[in-house]
C-alpha cells in the first residue's frame, strides 16, 4: 500500500478549502483518509500543519504531492501565506501602451528642449 500526503477538498462550490490528509495513493480524492494532519484554506490565506506528524509520514515512506510540500515548508519557516506578496504581471497589450506612452513622453521633452533652444539661438 503506497501511502500519499495530499490535499482533500471540502467546502462549497467557489468557496473551496482543504484538508491535509494521509491517504491510500489509489483511493478517490475526497474518500476516507488515514489520518488528517492539516488544513489549508486559499480563500482566507488560513495554514495549519501538524509538523510532527507530517515528518513521522515522510520518515515512514509516505511521498508529499507538491502543493502539500509548499505548504509544510511556509508553515515550518513560519511564513504566512497572506504576507507573500506576489510581483505583478503586466499584459502585452499593457506593456506595449507603458512603452508607447514612454516614447511619447520622451518625444515630447525633445521637442521642447530643441524649442527652448532655437529661441536663445536667435537672441
Amino acid at each position: 500500500m503506497a501511502v500519499r500526503i495530499r490535499m482533500k477538498r471540502t467546502g462549497g462550490t467557489n468557496n473551496s478549502c482543504f484538508r491535509v490528509v494521509v491517504m491510500d495513493q489509489c483511493a478517490q480524492r475526497d474518500g476516507k483518509a488515514i489520518e488528517e494532519i492539516g488544513f489549508y484554506n486559499p480563500n482566507s490565506k488560513v495554514e495549519t500543519l501538524k509538523v510532527d506528524r507530517y515528518d513521522y509520514w515522510l520518515s515512514v515512506g509516505a511521498q508529499a504531492s507538491d502543493t502539500v510540500k509548499s505548504v509544510a515548508n511556509r508553515v515550518k519557516n513560519n511564513i504566512s501565506l497572506a504576507d507573500l506578496v506576489r510581483k505583478p504581471t503586466i499584459s502585452k497589450k499593457a506593456k506595449a501602451k507603458a512603452e508607447a506612452e514612454a516614447k511619447a513622453k520622451a518625444e515630447a521633452e525633445a521637442a521642447a528642449a530643441a524649442a527652448a533652444e532655437a529661441p536663445a539661438a536667435e537672441a
